[in-house]
């Protein structure tokens, strides 16, 4: 492919060949590595420069003399190369300063190819293929070992080595791999689209577009103080192929996955490291194993595939019972100050409208982390608490009950008596979490996971609740931990523990109740997937709009499946406090928090107004007739960014069910995914025949406002 003279110059600005930076004075910490380290040195490099390639049907990688990588789509029976040839895999080095003399640090990235072959491997992945390559830059050996799957086409592995062949140790200050710039296809904009899963304070879209300037690390440490963690997962893609990178080791990693868009014209993706070592003299070190995916359409399918890689190595997604299916009602609308007979006299209404769950939310307890029952809603302590959940189970309902096992107020007896279960920063300080003014305790202690899992058989058996719901942003991952006190091999024992924490409460609870529901909601972070397989209900997790609703539960089916029920949280929390489409639409459970005017002082949002209940009622009752939280969720057959409008198709029972978003639509929608046959179609939601279309592909015009809701049968 031709290049530009001016495209040239534009790239090559942006590469940076070699950073040198002085390392301080002996007794002072090394300087932490920038992204911008990490520049990529693309070039208008053609396919003529290839010296080794390792190919698909869907993907080809290919490497020119110096170790310089591009990807290329292989679509119906189209290359599309999806950018030009860059320094992929490069690291930040340094000689180790002897005394006072201090070191030089430069990016490797240059390794001029000496050695290459080629293998077939079979392993736990499946039958595969293996390119090796090897290249030498002074002392600095790197060798990257690239492995396409026959059951995951469109995936590349990267293992990349890297060994000081030389007589002085080296400071290695970071690394980079699949660091790929990804060409615009159209000046149309936004050109790119993206999925991106670092966790913020501001709580931004997990799916949204670039625009030239566009930057963010995702981080998947923390980005607050309990605020972090994620899928180490990103993808950027245009209308007609995109690309995503991350790793896939078995436990979180504290990586970042920036996603720029520096200009109209490119996109860029990364996987970073700057975790610090010392290598020694002929002493090599693996990074992480990494992985560069293609796809057509939007990132549902690198999710999937992303699943389907990480189940070989283990990670089977939890079961839930029919129950956890049911419609919820949660009083959570009466807030941390709510008295019983709110909750008591709400029930009726509750039962009336046709939800299956009633949620006991943040207040029922004195503190966080004594976790004793508050005298004044309970003062007869245990023996009110079953009373109420006896009373729910009465009217017909399960029972759940709010908790956040991993903070502890610090005034609270349990921290009194033991501070030593709390997590440290390296300066000896406690960890904040905000929202509750609460300190984290560290899940690598065993006292820690031992005392929760006491508080789940108190839950469960004792109380008799019917499931958890696990709450709070700080659930998503944890700091490293430098508490003397709990003799951790690395500080980031506790960032890798945290997944088995949780898992260890999920398993409890099951051995309690097989068919206990344990909802884990981390409040607006991105989710981590190393948790997902120790719950067994999603949720949007306090949505701030109707498309984070939408975009966050496309995101969950494709990385947890269909069989886990995906909470579109309560609806007041979407677009106007009504839209139970965007929940009902992706394949949703229903649930609200809403309040009855005549047992509150303060009025707001969530009261029960009649009108509100006529909708509430429509609603949960369309939920209950179709039940599409148990049908397949077809996230393949639209792109969530470039299709308009906005569609999401779910089939069941042979049937097939279109949701469509969008302020205003006047125009053709297509339906996609027919069967080769006629259909009636029906607008579900008013009772309105649309008229009939014949499969397999089918348009018709409509015209909407907010959304669409479509049945097609099969004659």
């Amino acid at each position: 492919m031709r290049r530009t003279k001016q495209f040239t110059a534009t790239v090559l600005t942006m590469a940076l060949l070699v950073l040198f930076r002085t390392l301080p004075a002996p007794g002072k910490p090394a300087p932490r590595v920038a992204d911008s380290d990490f520049q990529q040195g693309a070039t208008s490099t053609t396919s003529k420069d290839v010296a080794e390639q390792l190919a698909s049907s869907d993907l080809r990688i290919e490497f020119d003399q110096n170790l310089r990588s591009r990807v290329v789509a292989l679509f119906a029976g189209k290359e599309i190369p999806l950018g030009p040839f860059s320094w992929s895999e490069s690291v930040v080095a340094s000689i180790v300063p002897e005394k006072t003399v201090p070191g030089k640090q430069d990016v490797w990235s240059n390794f001029p190819l000496r050695y290459q072959r080629n293998e077939v491997v079979n392993d736990k992945f499946g039958r595969g293929h293996r390119l090796v390559v090897s290249g030498d830059a002074g002392p600095m050996r790197k060798t990257v070992s690239v492995t396409i799957y026959e059951t995951f086409p469109t995936m590349a592995i990267f293992d990349v080595e890297y060994a000081n062949t030389g007589t002085i140790p080296f400071a290695i200050r970071g690394w980079r791999n699949n660091s790929y710039l990804i060409d615009a296809k159209s000046p149309a904009q936004p050109a790119f689209w993206s999925y991106q899963s670092g966790s913020y304070e501001k709580r931004p879209n997990w799916v949204l577009p670039l625009h030239p300037g566009f930057y963010q690390k995702n981080y998947l440490g923390m980005n607050a103080s309990d605020y972090g963690g994620g899928t180490p997962v990103v993808d950027v893609w245009r209308k007609d192929a995109g690309l995503a990178v991350g790793h896939v080791e078995p436990v979180p990693r504290l990586i970042s996955l920036p996603v720029s868009q520096p200009d109209s014209h490119h996109a860029s993706v990364a996987v970073i490291s700057t975790k610090d070592r010392v290598l020694a003299p002929q002493e090599g070190f693996h990074t992480l194993r990494t992985f560069v995916a293609v796809h057509h359409g939007d990132y549902f399918q690198t999710l999937t595939q992303y699943r389907a890689f990480m189940m070989r190595q283990g990670f089977l997604m939890a079961s839930a019972p029919d129950s956890a299916f049911g419609p919820i009602w949660c009083a959570w609308g009466y807030d941390r100050n709510f008295k019983l007979k709110q909750v008591l006299d709400t029930l009726p209404t509750v039962k009336k409208l046709g939800f299956a769950w009633v949620t006991i939310d943040d207040g029922w307890q004195n503190n966080y982390g004594d976790w004793q029952l508050d005298p004044k809603k309970f003062p007869h302590g245990d023996a009110d608490m079953k009373a109420l959940v006896d009373r729910i189970h009465a009217e017909g309902f399960k029972a759940q009950l709010w908790w956040s096992p991993l903070q502890a107020s610090p005034n609270s007896e349990l921290l009194k008596q033991h501070p030593e279960l709390v997590l440290l920063n390296q300066d000896g300080s406690t960890r904040k979490i905000s929202w509750w003014n609460s300190v984290y305790l560290c899940p690598a202690e065993r006292t820690v996971v031992e005392m929760q899992k006491a508080m789940v058989r108190k839950i469960l058996g004792d109380w008799g609740f019917d499931g958890l719901k696990l709450d709070g942003q700080h659930m998503n991952a944890v700091p490293p931990c430098y508490n003397p006190a709990h003799h951790h091999q690395s500080p980031d024992d506790s960032v890798e523990a945290l997944p088995d924490f949780f898992r260890e409460i999920y398993e409890t609870a099951r051995s309690i109740k097989p068919d206990a529901l344990v909802e884990f909601c981390p409040c607006g972070t991105a989710y981590s997937f190393f948790t997902m397989p120790h719950f067994n209900m999603s949720v949007a997790s306090d949505p701030e709009s109707s498309f984070q609703i939408r975009s966050k539960g496309k995101t969950l089916k494709a990385l947890m499946g269909d069989n886990i029920p995906y909470f579109g949280d309560h609806v007041e929390l979407s677009d106007g406090g009504t839209d139970f489409a965007s929940t009902v639409g992706v394949g949703g459970v229903v649930g609200t928090q809403f309040v009855l005017p005549s047992l509150v002082k303060k009025h707001g949002n969530y009261d029960l107004t009649p009108v509100r209940e006529k909708i509430f009622a429509k609603w949960v009752g369309i939920y209950r007739d179709t039940m599409l939280s148990r049908g397949e969720y077809l996230g393949a057959l639209y792109d969530i960014g470039f299709d308009k409008p906005e569609t999401h198709a779910i089939r069941k029972n042979g049937e097939m069910y279109y949701a469509f978003f969008a302020p205003h639509w006047r125009g053709k929608i297509e339906l996609r995914g027919l069967g080769d046959g006629t259909y009636q179609l029906l607008d579900y939601e008013h009772a309105k025949k649309l008229g009939t279309v014949h499969g397999p592909v089918a348009s018709i015009s409509a015209a909407f406002d907010k959304h669409l809701m479509v049945e097609a049968r099969p004659e």
